[in-house]
């Protein structure tokens, strides 16, 4: 059996402190501008995908995809 590797995301010198939460943010905007960007198929977004999954809180993630798409969610995407 092969052994899972688990990693987060990689330091980020625009997040110097250990509150994440601007980090988490940041991942989840730039997933999806990647997504608008280069369409739901490319696997160049994963990345981000993987970033945010790994830093932000499940239920913060849930709530902004139902901002997104009630056409409320306070980012710049």
């Amino acid at each position: 059996m092969a052994a899972i590797e688990i990693k987060t995301a990689p330091a980020d010198f625009r997040f110097p402190t250990t509150n994440q939460t601007r980090h988490c943010f940041t991942r989840y905007i730039e997933f999806h501008r990647c997504l608008a960007a280069k369409g739901q198929q490319s696997g160049e977004c994963l990345k981000f995908a993987k970033y945010y999954r790994s830093l932000c809180p499940g239920e913060w993630v849930d709530r902004w995809n139902e901002q997104r798409e009630n056409g409320v969610f306070p980012g710049p995407l």
